[in-house]
């Protein structure tokens, strides 16, 4: 039996085969994804970008803030044109490689069957010798040579059997493995060099490069915070826990971020000595004097400057100043987002006793609210009309008109097109379409709550200490759908002259409160409209229960019971009762009857209805399950950073995604229910389900869902729901081998002198905030 052969590629045949198919694997996908092409823009998105001063600038800041853009280009056009080409030539040099002994069959090549005798081969030979002999006019050397070869392999009888048996007119051979690589690599005077390419590849560059990318990797987090400023938010939140929004904005301003020593795309000028505090004097209760460390550094003081200035819409030098407020504003997104992550960390520590002090709920609002205050460039105390191109002090007022008292944006986005247009008649056509496209890209929220208790038996009811799951269903709209006389919805009113839609939702509200259930939701402060002056709104009087007769003591005995008052000695009916006797009388008769018609079918009935409920029961459980199941599959999907479109923020230096946060809260407590969940893929409707642990005492309790845009100021909503909590069903305690004396004691040091970390409707006073 042959052994096996090892050999290097001389003729180079191999190596190229490996350098074509290479290539060609790396220069397809590269051609298609990487080829600069020019980005072609979606004609409706053009229709709807404002036109304004303020957003043109921006869109050609953004464009010229990439100056190595086109070098870019040509060196990425270049390196893949000089990557074809290549691959052409080698191509070239693989076809004209000589194959041609390659598959060498001489039955194929006399053209004869593999079982043919002697004088069939003799015959086929002669007979293509003829033909391809080099002296005849149809001859050909090779195929001649290549005829002469398998003519000699057939005819001697020992070359027919090997090539019979093993393939091979020459008998077994070493099996050959063939190595992609030319042969001068093994070369004894070129083994130094080939030794040191490998050492300064796999020894020296792959150990620097990933030790550079491990070292930079660990000084960030998951959102690309520095490490360092996120111990610095936990040391200052844990600090004062009741932190106002300036002070929130000092926090945000000393970010590390903005340090030169951490950030190396920090820019120190020396014109920054002459222009910080020119602008330190034209703001107000900036608090420089700060001793606090790191709040009293120049890159901190300076930080928080612009970040007034930004806020107060205070112009800026281009070529300096203006250039770092557009860095600065632009990392504030994540530097807030990481704010609100550190507040909630440090809540549910001061829940687990970990840290003493729990943060006060208006810190973490204060943070959400600095997000959309970043994004439009303005404080929470301007109009919400500042969001709008063209509108400044002095044409603020036309908002504040006797016949057109407009307080939001979606009162002006309702208003009918006449009317709206007289009220902006101070702007030109070009200015007014303006305003209506970035009015019409901002969002309309339809905000749903439903709470429930999901692995219980009785979902709507809630005992103490169940899983409360509240589901927050979004659907998201344009605002430009509330436009034109046609296209606003039709607003009707109920009895007090609120505001009512016609959805679906609203209708099961209705159909809840006819029957004294639902919860109490309170609506956003713009959906709200004056009421009717001469109609009085109705109290709405649940009916009292029936009360549950007890025994007297009488019948408790076996005695018999005594007569009524009502009733007179002589046991006849009183003048009251004699009148109500024919009409109780005719009601009776005409329920006999009744009775005596469905009396056939009463069996039948109460089966299917029961078969009904059975079938309704398995189909709500079934769709919890489908439920379950695909919110487990979005979330092995992962987050979308994507979300409807982009924000209209002409102050915002880039493209901003429309975000938002919902939680749940007891404003009376001052406590959170829940994490903030950050939506960032809210597209066109999304559902989101909170939970919390439900208060261990009953009776009824009030909390608030909370709706929070990072990008729009004004366009937050809440909603209070309420919970009656009912008492826990007693523990099983049959089997002894449950009980455990030590933690049952421990549970009564728990429970002795506790009280509850919520607060009821009856325990505290109303709060105003």
């Amino acid at each position: 039996m042959g052994g096996q052969k090892f050999q290097y590629d001389d003729s180079g045949g191999t190596f190229f085969y490996f350098l074509l198919s290479f290539l060609a694997l790396i220069l397809i996908p590269a051609t298609f994804y990487y080829w600069p092409r020019k980005r072609v823009e979606d004609p409706e998105k053009l229709r709807k970008q404002c036109c304004c001063e303020l957003c043109v600038r921006k869109r050609r800041i953004m464009r010229n803030a990439q100056p190595w853009q086109k070098p870019k280009n040509f060196a990425i056009q270049f390196t893949i044109i000089l990557g074809w080409v290549a691959l052409v030539f080698i191509a070239y040099k693989v076809s004209q490689f000589d194959y041609e002994m390659a598959n060498f069959d001489p039955y194929e090549i006399l053209k004869v069957s593999p079982g043919a005798s002697q004088s069939e081969i003799k015959k086929s030979y002669r007979k293509l010798s003829l033909i391809l002999h080099p002296d005849k006019e149809t001859g050909n050397e090779k195929e001649f040579m290549k005829l002469s070869k398998a003519y000699q392999a057939l005819t001697d009888e020992e070359a027919r059997k090997n090539w019979e048996k093993y393939g091979n007119p020459d008998g077994p051979g070493a099996m050959s493995f063939g190595i992609a690589l030319p042969s001068w690599i093994v070369e004894k005077e070129n083994s130094v060099w080939v030794l040191g390419l490998y050492a300064l590849v796999f020894m020296v560059a792959m150990p620097i490069v990933v030790g550079t990318w491990w070292y930079r990797s660990i000084r960030f987090s998951g959102d690309q915070v520095l490490l360092d400023t996120t111990q610095m938010y936990y040391f200052y939140f844990h600090r004062t826990p009741n932190m106002v929004l300036k002070r929130v904005i000092m926090i945000l301003g000393a970010s590390l971020e903005f340090d030169k020593k951490y950030n190396s795309e920090i820019v120190t000028r020396p014109s920054d000595d002459e222009e910080v505090p020119a602008l330190l004097k034209k703001l107000d209760k900036l608090n420089e004097k700060n001793k606090e460390r790191p709040l009293c550094f120049a890159y901190s003081i300076k930080a928080r400057a612009l970040i007034h200035a930004h806020l107060s819409r205070i112009p800026l030098n281009p070529e300096t100043l203006e250039k770092d407020r557009q860095y600065i504003v632009s990392k504030c997104p994540y530097l807030i987002q990481e704010q609100v992550n550190c507040v909630n960390q440090l809540i549910l520590l001061a829940y687990a006793r970990r840290v003493k002090t729990l943060p006060n709920i208006e810190t973490i609002e204060n943070c959400m609210k600095l997000s959309p205050m970043m994004t439009q460039g303005m404080w929470l105390y301007m109009s919400p009309f500042w969001q709008l191109p063209y509108i400044n002090e002095d044409n603020l007022r036309i908002f504040m008109t006797k016949k057109w008292p407009i307080k939001s944006l979606q009162q002006l986005a309702q208003m009918k097109s006449e009317d709206r247009r007289q009220l902006l008649r101070c702007f030109n056509d070009d200015q007014y379409n303006d305003i209506m496209k970035s009015l019409g890209s901002m969002p309309y929220i339809d905000f749903q709550v439903d709470v429930r208790v999901m692995d219980d038996e009785n979902p709507t009811e809630v005992t103490a200490g169940a899983i409360v799951t509240v589901t927050v269903t979004l659907d998201r709209k344009d605002m430009s759908s509330l436009f034109g006389d046609d296209t606003v919805p039709e607003v009707v009113c109920d009895e007090d002259g609120e505001p009512r839609n016609n959805s679906k939702d609203d209708k099961d509200k209705d159909k809840e409160d006819k029957d004294g259930g639902g919860d109490v939701e309170k609506r956003p402060a713009w959906m709200k409209q004056k009421k009717s002056a001469g109609k009085k709104p109705k109290k709405q009087t649940k009916k009292p229960r029936k009360a549950k007769v007890e025994d007297s003591p009488a019948q408790a005995q076996g005695l018999p019971a005594q007569p009524s008052p009502a009733a007179s000695k002589d046991g006849e009916a009183t003048p009251t009762e004699k009148k109500k006797q024919p009409k109780e009388k005719e009601a009776k008769d005409n329920d006999e009857t009744d009775d005596t018609d469905a009396s056939e079918d009463e069996n039948v009935s109460e089966d299917e209805k029961n078969n009904a409920h059975h079938e309704d029961d398995d189909d709500e459980q079934w769709d919890r399950i489908q439920q379950k199941l695909n919110r487990r599959d979005k979330v092995l999907e992962g987050r979308s950073k994507q979300s409807h479109s982009v924000v209209h923020c002409p102050y915002f230096p880039g493209d901003k995604q429309e975000y938002w946060w919902t939680y749940i809260c007891d404003r009376k407590s001052r406590t959170l229910l829940t994490a903030p969940c950050h939506i960032t893929s809210l597209v066109d409707s999304e559902e989101y389900q909170l939970k919390f642990t439900a208060p261990r005492w009953k009776g009824v309790y009030t909390f608030t869902v909370w709706l929070r845009s990072d990008s729009y100021v004004g366009f937050d909503q809440q909603k209070d729901i309420k919970l009656d909590v009912k008492e826990a069903p007693a523990e099983i305690t049959e089997h002894p081998q449950w009980d455990f004396e030590n933690s049952e004691n421990e549970e009564q040091v728990e429970d002795d002198g506790h009280e509850s970390e919520y607060a009821t409707d009856e325990d505290l006073p109303e709060d105003d905030s």
